[in-house]
């Protein structure tokens, strides 16, 4: 009789050499070959590390049992019959550069683990660890599994915790039983990831076992912000409101689809399809995304703000906190800290639309944007809002290639209204109606929203190329305070028209400095100055007016608009009479640059009947007109 524990060292050693790394046999080792299911057992096996891994074990296994069979060998097809392990210990470990330690030909292309078919199933007291410091995840769990043919045993379970970033999750891991394992049918398993207040459940099967290279499930995903999923999944999500979403999960080798998307996104539904290709240097995201419709705050998360905190929002409790905080401190712009790392972690090319949008505050009808990533740059382009008349059109890009990522925005307004832009009443009626066209360009470096419209450069202009405004407003801007607080007094709901109105801002480091601002009405020609100030988000303006025709009993004083721009208030400067020099010269002195920047919005606004009669004005009365520039 052989005794096979003369064999340890030969087998421990070839071992050695075909994994590249120590491989022991600490016990009796014992094996039947002379039967159609060969048989071995192996007591004290140990995997060590390798090199790189420094010292200790892969894998310490107190005990081994194992049968086969022999007849599927000859078809190049190893089945196993038994496979029992007595207290197995696995320490699986990848490091920052993404070695392996369980990667025995770390320079071949990785390739999915396959595992053969395995009919009769012990896992007794196993343990394994995992450690990823890469992706900072470390996982400690227990593995059990206690099956036998023609029994009616659960599968293998692995129940465990860990932490990702230095946030604790846990994992509860079930699969079907393996002594029901054939080739050719789906293996069931389900999975439990709970991650904080982030979970994900999955119902699925391995389309080929043991083939994790394909396999499909039934996910769903919840918690208080879709950016939390980076950790688990490696994708780079935005910000979001509370989420809870549903979808067909595939994987097929390198590319990952999650089909029939559906859920909700704060209050907004969401539905679509969407795949990653982990084949390239970084993830590619591709997805095609829609909602019926978009609730308009829960955008604000995204940007790192909150959505509204009234009655049937849906917030995280952080960020109604930010709320809280933002509104006690009058401030429009989130200071979160934007993730460029993540950013550069990955590429995409995602298209959102949303057939309705619910935006009490603004006339917003629906809206479409298409969102490319590759190497650090995000591009918005087309980025497109329908208004109830009128659009909002252009892009936005991110650039994250540096350590401080430059923003960047492009939008014009088209055909939109007045009235519906700034919905104010007075008696019932739109004192201000017309059209409303404009343009915002700006650029600035920040690692918030906030930071880079503190440095923001560029030009902002807005234009009503005629309407009509209440009698009574169009005094007041005049400061004719006899006529017009009379007309109000009065409810005179008479209109005069409006000529052009023109605000043209120049941006320098965050602050906008009105080059010109230009109200043209019938009886009054408004001009003003000032700035917005993104830095401190406070606007100060100054609006005077000069009647066009001379009146017996008038006081002139400037309308001012001042303090926070999210809740600005409205005065009239008492400091004294102004100057009266004129409609006239303040039209020669102000309205003769119009024909230079009105086509930075649109190249026909020069000609426009009404604006370009403003401009023609001012030239009879002998100031220089420029050219218009495209």
């Amino acid at each position: 009789m052989l005794d096979w524990n003369q064999l340890r060292g030969p087998v421990s050693r070839f071992a050695s050499a075909r994994l590249d790394r120590e491989v022991a046999i600490k016990g009796d080792l014992d094996v039947r070959p002379f039967s159609f299911t060969p048989s071995a057992s192996v007591g004290g096996l140990q995997i060590g590390n390798p090199a790189w891994a420094g010292k200790g074990q892969m894998a310490d296994i107190e005990r081994l049992d194992l049968q086969i069979e022999a007849l599927p060998l000859l078809r190049g097809q190893l089945v196993f019959r038994r496979l029992e392990l007595t207290k197995p210990r696995i320490a699986l470990l990848r490091d920052a550069k993404g070695r392996a330690n369980w990667s025995f030909r770390p320079d071949a292309p990785p390739k999915p683990l396959r595992l053969p078919p395995i009919h009769d199933f012990r896992i007794e007291g196993g343990q394994i660890s995992f450690k990823d410091a890469g992706r900072q995840i470390t996982l400690d769990a227990a593995v059990n599994a206690a099956e036998r043919r023609g029994s009616a045993s659960a599968g293998f379970v692995v129940a465990g915790t860990g932490k990702i970033n230095g946030a604790p999750f846990r994992l509860d891991l079930t699969g079907g039983p393996l002594v029901n394992v054939r080739p050719g049918r789906p293996y069931p398993f389900d999975a439990d990831v709970r991650a904080g207040a982030t979970r994900i459940l999955a119902k699925g099967d391995i389309t080929r076992p043991f083939d994790l290279g394909r396999f499909q499930a039934r996910v769903t995903a919840s918690g208080p912000d879709l950016a939390d999923l980076y950790d688990l999944t490696g994708v780079a999500f935005p910000n979001s409101p509370p989420y809870r979403l549903s979808g067909r999960l595939s994987r097929d080798q390198k590319l990952w689809r999650v089909a029939d998307v559906g859920g909700k996104v704060g209050d907004s539904d969401m539905a679509g399809n969407l795949s990653v290709n982990t084949a390239g240097e970084r993830p590619f995201l591709t997805a095609d995304l829609r909602s019926r419709r978009l609730d308009f705050d829960d955008l604000a998360a995204v940007f790192g703000g909150a959505p509204s905190q009234g009655a049937g929002e849906t917030a995280s409790p952080g960020q109604q906190a930010v709320g809280r905080q933002m509104a006690s401190q009058h401030r429009l712009l989130p200071d979160a800290t934007l993730n460029v790392s993540r950013i550069r972690a990955m590429d995409a090319d995602v298209k959102y639309s949303a057939a309705s949008i619910n935006a009490p505050r603004f006339p917003l009808r629906a809206g479409s944007v298409r969102i490319r990533l590759k190497d650090g740059v995000l591009d918005a382009d087309p980025l497109r809002l329908d208004l109830t008349q009128g659009s909002i059109a252009g892009q936005a890009k991110l650039d994250a290639r540096r350590d401080m990522p430059v923003s960047s925005i492009d939008l014009r307004l088209s055909r939109a209204r007045i009235e519906q832009l700034i919905p104010i009443r007075s008696g019932g009626a739109a004192p201000i109606t017309g059209a409303l066209v404009g343009r915002v360009k700006l650029s600035g470096a920040g690692a918030s929203v906030r930071e880079a419209a503190a440095h923001a450069d560029g030009q902002a202009l807005f234009v009503a190329p005629g309407g009509e405004i209440r009698a009574a407003f169009a005094e007041l801007m005049g400061i004719n305070v006899t006529k017009g607080l009379g007309l109000l007094l009065a409810k005179d709901q008479s209109k005069t028209e409006l000529r052009c109105a023109v605000a043209h801002f120049q941006a320098r480091n965050g602050v906008l400095t009105a080059n010109r601002i230009i109200i043209d009405t019938t009886p009054v020609l408004s001009t003003g100055e000032g700035r917005i100030d993104l830095r401190d988000e406070t606007m100060s303006l100054r609006i005077t007016g000069q009647a066009k025709e001379p009146r017996l009993i008038r006081l002139t004083a400037p309308v001012t608009v001042n303090g926070p721009i999210v809740q600005p208030k409205f005065g009239v400067e008492a400091s004294g009479a102004l100057a009266q020099g004129g409609a006239a010269a303040a039209l020669g002195a102000l309205v003769a640059p119009l024909a230079a920047v009105l086509p930075f919005v649109d190249l026909g606004l020069a000609e426009d009947a009404a604006c370009g009669s403003l401009i023609a004005q001012a030239g009879r009365q002998g100031a220089p007109v420029a050219k218009p520039r495209t």
